[in-house]
């Protein structure tokens, strides 16, 4: 496992480190199906590992070593983890190391790298720990476990969790109160330039409001005795590196065996993808009878390429229950993610629920470690403020739950939309949402996890934003004719939220390059806003995530305003494009044919070889 530190500013991310994505590697259970719920009490609750705190992950970092003791801690040894988890250590011990004695207490050190642990973890530790017990491996290796005092969580609350908390909530109500003031101050330069200081109050009043509401947002509590039907959607095209484990993750859930069922559908993948998902099926089929894999996982092949909305549609018309799940095919969902999913449809009215997603490779450099902030404020501030007001405005892709009823009598609007008369081939989360948001309710769970892939090259990254920036513009335009109806506050904010980046672009320019030009002066209290706006977004992630990552919620920030922002006016003028740019849909396949027609039409008048 390497330790990644990462360069701060994307820009500089090495190539080689975009290749080989960092995430923390769970050490495999020798039971596949190690979550699910017996069903004839063979194997009891009691005796199966369980638990955030049991998940034992790969490692690879040095370990130093030494008697707990005072009198003898001068005698040191080195050692090299070979996996770690929240309570305990596994080392590999050297052959020259002398006796150890089962039940003798000594003091680790250790550097958990980033990546080889949940977000959080990776620090320093110094900790007394007891030896469990010592064995040689079937490689010959010796090998010994430890158990710490006290669990990593509770060292790191003491140590440095608390201490985040503390700072992350000082300096998140520093920073309100100082955009608070400034704004206070915009009312008096209304006469200067009443447009513009109005944007400036709408917009910090909007910001505040989202973090206000996503603080006050409660999930819906767990009802035990609350399990219905549900059916897992898996689309999947060209997913072959991780299709494997999305459909492991999706299967190894904490829920009732008879009420849950996995339909993974292919849209006609050129890679191996097909082969990998029948060999991990077949893994599945073997687990156990009790379990009923046979029916409750199967794997259904399209005839033809149709895009993803025909893949989820198909599966969809194949559920046998009446809860549907789409999952992503390189999203990972925790072993609780669909009993805290399906809670809030304890309301009759609600049609729709989303989970939260977080960044699986957050380690790999620093495109993926700026995206692991902007997701995580995303999902758990504005998914969770919309939530508030039930009017959850994009249910998202990597984890999603809706009503099987809704879904097919949308079905053929969905697979058929059209937007200035091109088919809309993406997007398709937020077309079903405003789809269902029309007659129902929508809402968030924030304790319904899964983790995703996301790009960590910068071309495909940009490619991914100018993709949702479309189908955002798109999706939003149709949800601004029907929001109104809804909660007053919340339609409001909608409204808001919709101008507000849209004269993005417009406010930038008039700030940093207009004033300074025609008057000469200095845009600080604009840069000032902008710094603030970013430390709001990188305390909330300390506050929530008390990790070291908080840092790229302010690169995030500045990244956006000299790169992302200007996509949106790219998308003002190109928000009916069909392509994808990062996967060969049909749609994908002709804007390419005729631009190498165009290329060869021009070769050919200038007389170019072809």
């Amino acid at each position: 496992m390497r330790r990644i530190i990462g360069s701060i500013w994307p820009f500089k991310a090495k190539r080689n480190e975009s290749k080989k994505e960092i995430m923390a590697i769970p050490k495999p259970d020798r039971r596949t199906l190690s979550k699910v719920p017996d069903p004839e009490n063979i194997r009891s609750q009691d005796d199966r590992r369980s638990g955030e705190y049991s998940i034992r992950y790969v490692a690879s970092f040095d370990v130093e070593l030494s008697p707990a003791s005072r009198g003898n801690r001068k005698t040191k040894w080195t050692v090299t983890a070979s996996d770690v988890s929240a309570t305990g250590i596994l080392v590999e011990i050297p052959p020259d190391c002398g006796e150890w004695n089962t039940g003798e207490v000594y003091r680790l050190s250790f550097d958990i790298p980033p990546g080889a642990m949940p977000e959080g973890f990776e620090s320093f530790v110094k900790l007394d720990a007891k030896l469990v017990r010592s064995f040689t491996s079937e490689d010959g290796r010796t090998m010994a476990a430890f158990e710490f005092t006290r669990p990593l969580p509770s060292y790191f609350k003491r140590k440095r969790w608390g201490y985040s908390v503390y700072t992350a909530s000082s300096m998140l109500f520093a920073a309100s109160l100082i955009v608070v003031l400034m704004r206070a101050e915009s009312v008096i330069y209304f006469k200067y330039n009443f447009v513009l200081y109005l944007y400036s109050l709408i917009a910090a009043a909007f910001l505040l409001s989202r973090y206000l509401f996503g603080a006050l947002h409660r999930d819906v509590p767990v009802n035990p005795e609350y399990t219905p039907g549900v059916s897992v959607i898996i689309p999947c095209f060209n997913e072959e590196e991780w299709i494997h484990r999305t459909i492991q993750s999706c299967i190894n859930q904490d829920y009732p065996v008879d009420k849950l069922e996995v339909i993974v559908v292919d849209d006609r993948s050129t890679d191996g993808s097909v082969a990998r998902m029948e060999e991990v099926i077949a893994r599945i089929y073997n687990e156990a009878e009790r379990f009923a894999t046979k029916e409750r996982l199967r794997l259904v092949v399209m005839p033809q390429n149709g895009g993803k909305r025909e893949a989820l549609v198909q599966g969809v018309r194949l559920a046998k229950h009446d809860l549907v799940v789409f999952v992503d095919s390189d999203s990972f969902l925790e072993p609780t993610a669909i009993r805290h999913l399906v809670q809030p449809f304890q309301d009759p009215k609600m049609g729709g629920v989303a989970g939260r997603t977080d960044v699986e490779n957050k380690f790999t450099n620093g495109i993926t470690k700026l995206q692991t902030v902007r997701y995580y404020i995303a999902f758990r501030i504005m998914k969770a403020a919309e939530s508030y007001f039930d009017s959850v405005t994009c249910l998202s892709g990597p984890l999603s739950c809706y009503r099987k009823e809704l879904v097919l009598k949308h079905a053929d609007a969905w697979l058929n939309q059209k937007f200035f008369g091109r088919p809309a081939t993406f997007g398709d989360d937020r077309a079903m949402t405003n789809f269902v948001l029309r007659t129902h309710r929508t809402g968030y769970q924030d304790t319904a996890v899964c983790s995703t892939i996301v790009p960590s090259r910068m071309k495909v990254f940009l490619k991914q934003q100018m993709r949702w920036k479309r189908s955002w513009l798109r999706e939003s335009l149709i949800a601004g004719s029907f929001i109104w109806k809804k909660e007053p506050f919340m339609a409001l904010f909608f409204y808001i939220g919709l101008i507000v980046p849209i004269a993005a672009p417009v406010i930038v320019l008039y700030n940093l390059i207009y004033v300074p030009l025609a008057h000469g002066v200095f845009p600080g209290t604009f840069l000032m806003g902008l710094l603030l706006m970013a430390l709001l977004m990188s305390f909330a992630h300390l506050f929530f995530r008390k990790s070291r990552l908080w840092v790229f919620g302010i690169v995030f920030c500045l990244f956006y305003e000299l790169v992302l922002l200007w996509q949106m006016p790219v998308a003002w003028v190109t928000f009916w494009k069909s392509t994808w740019g990062t996967r060969e849909t049909p749609q994908d396949i002709e804007a390419r044919e005729r631009n190498e027609a165009r290329k060869r039409k021009a070769r050919k008048r200038f007389g170019l070889p072809f």
